[in-house]
């Protein structure tokens, strides 16, 4: 008697633990603290390695976004179906950014962390990196990202790494390529076989993920020190609390309407969730986190269209991070912020949390341009956080992982996708049912229905 359809294809077996990936990048995190914990000289020397590490999945970011979105297009039967996949991953994102902002809002009003602080902004003087963050974000107009959408030039685009500006070439090279008709059906399998050698290096780099994580971890403590944490304890403590909150509640509550084991996905994408943890970047984890959502079925068109976007327009722990810093920076100032002027405020970090995604400093440029835009608290109040920030940057980073991952079901139901009932039996048996590498032939199956 044939499976049914739903079953999952039988993968290769399960790796011992100790020879998993998300073991080793574990190790890797805990020798890290207590390397720089124990020897902050040494951890501090090692900041090369994990941002070496950084710098070799960046390098393979934008061909893979590129090939992605060019053979998820050239493979769907209509193009309004992947400007109907766009806008829905623009509405979706929106929506989750004002939640993450108002839940952000709402929690520093009820625990204020920055009251009794008492700073006098006229004390506060910006150097080094926060200074140089804060230039950049008072240069940034709230409509930035729509200026810088579109590249000097296609290459440039590639050359520096700007995900918007490569998903904005993207979209229109494979567009172009699918109005040509068949006179465009062997550069789109021709790209699909580059995806192939591309994945294959990326699989090359993730072998030494856990030397990235040990060397990253390594240097945040060994040049922040623990102590660092304790200064602004409270501040650390409430965004922590309240990504956590918006993880399971929100994105949770999300996935258990798309009827979706909201943890045994988290499981699903432990490595993913280790390497942004080890390396402060959310980044790192963008390729493996493409082919594992691939991996439940997903139509790659939708993934190859909603992550790299997602990357910067669905910020969710960067936007609670905003709303939480701005009105802390107000407190800890005693600069008075009535509803009418934090609503203000939202309104304008709608905006300015938008197209930062791979930036370094992107949390810093995003709150010195929302400050800026709106005037009413002394940017220089970010030196108040500065010292801290490097601790927030991995939930910021968790966070964004986790909405993303939650964006891209919730745009393959939208589009009537998603197969509920085969994700959930996937992550039951707790590793995709598709090898971590791509074949050569994007067969057309793999685009249609789940």
């Amino acid at each position: 008697m044939a499976p049914p359809e739903s079953a999952v294809p039988a993968g290769p077996p399960a790796k011992p633990w100790y020879r998993q990936l998300y073991f080793w990048v574990l190790t890797a995190i805990v020798t890290g603290i207590a390397t720089g914990w124990l020897w902050p000289a040494a951890g501090a020397a090692l900041g090369p390695v994990g941002t070496t590490f950084v710098a070799a999945i960046k390098m393979l970011i934008a061909p893979i976004v590129f090939l992605t979105i060019v053979t998820g297009i050239g493979s769907v039967d209509s193009l309004g179906r992947v400007g109907r996949v766009g806008l829905k991953s623009l509405a979706y994102f929106q929506a989750g950014t004002l939640l993450a902002l108002l839940l952000g809002l709402l929690a520093v009003n009820v625990f204020q962390p920055g009251v009794g602080v008492h700073a006098d902004p006229g004390g506060l003087r910006l150097e080094g990196d926060a200074a140089r963050y804060a230039d950049r974000g008072s240069d940034q107009s709230w409509w930035h990202f729509l200026t810088d959408l579109v590249p000097s030039s296609a290459v440039g685009a590639f050359a520096e790494g700007n995900v918007l500006q490569v998903i904005f070439f993207s979209v229109l090279f494979g567009v172009a390529l699918k109005t040509v008709g068949p006179a465009g059906q062997p550069i789109v399998d021709g790209v699909a076989r580059l995806g192939t050698v591309v994945f294959k290096i990326l699989h090359y780099v993730m072998l030494a993920a856990p030397v990235g994580a040990f060397g990253a971890m390594a240097y945040t403590i060994g040049t922040y020190g623990i102590s660092t944490l304790t200064s602004l304890g409270r501040l650390i403590a409430l965004f922590y609390g309240t990504s956590l909150v918006f993880v399971v509640v929100v994105l949770g509550g999300v996935t258990a309407l798309l009827r979706i084991s909201f943890f045994r996905l988290l499981h699903y994408l432990r490595e993913e969730f280790l390497l942004v943890l080890g390396t402060s970047s959310s980044e790192s984890a963008l390729p493996r986190l493409m082919i594992k959502l691939e991996g439940l079925g997903i139509r790659r068109d939708i993934v190859g269209l909603t992550v790299p976007t997602g990357y910067s327009f669905n910020l969710d722990g960067s936007s609670i991070y905003l709303s939480l810093a701005a009105v802390y920076i107000a407190q800890a100032t005693d600069t008075p912020l009535g509803l009418g002027q934090q609503l203000g405020l939202l309104a304008v970090m709608l905006l300015t949390s938008k197209g930062s995604g791979g930036v370094t400093g992107a949390g810093f440029i995003a709150l010195a341009a929302t400050l800026s835009t709106v005037g009413t608290v002394p940017a220089a109040g970010i030196m108040l956080i500065f010292g801290v920030d490097k601790f927030m940057s991995e939930c910021r980073a968790l966070t964004n992982l986790a909405g993303n991952s939650v964006a891209t079901l919730v745009v393959a139901r939208w589009e009537r996708v998603l197969d509920s009932a085969r994700v959930n039996e996937i992550l039951r048996a707790g590793r995709t049912a598709r090898p971590l590498t791509r074949s050569p032939d994007p067969a057309p199956s793999r685009s249609a229905h789940n």
